[in-house]
C-alpha cells in the first residue's frame, strides 16, 4: 500500500479498504458493482496485524509499518 493503513481505525465500517483510495461507503469510486472491502479488524479482530506478520510503524504506533524488501 502507498498510503500509511491504521492497523485499529476508529469506525473501519464508514470506509472502503480495498484499494489506496479508501473511498466512503455511499460513494466507492472503483465503480465494479461489488461491496466494499472491510478492513481486517472488522473480520479478524484487533490483533489481526499480528497473524499477518506486520509491525506497527515505530514513528506511527498506530499504523502499519511498510514490510522490509
Amino acid at each position: 500500500m502507498a498510503k500509511p493503513f491504521p492497523l485499529n481505525p476508529k469506525h473501519p465500517e464508514r470506509i472502503c479498504w480495498g484499494c489506496d483510495k479508501y473511498c466512503g461507503t455511499d460513494a466507492l469510486a472503483c465503480g465494479n458493482g461489488s461491496g466494499r472491502t472491510q478492513h481486517p479488524v472488522e473480520s479478524q479482530g484487533e490483533d489481526w496485524y499480528l497473524a499477518w506478520g506486520i509491525e506497527p510503524d515505530p514513528l506511527r504506533p498506530g499504523q502499519a509499518s511498510k514490510p522490509q524488501r
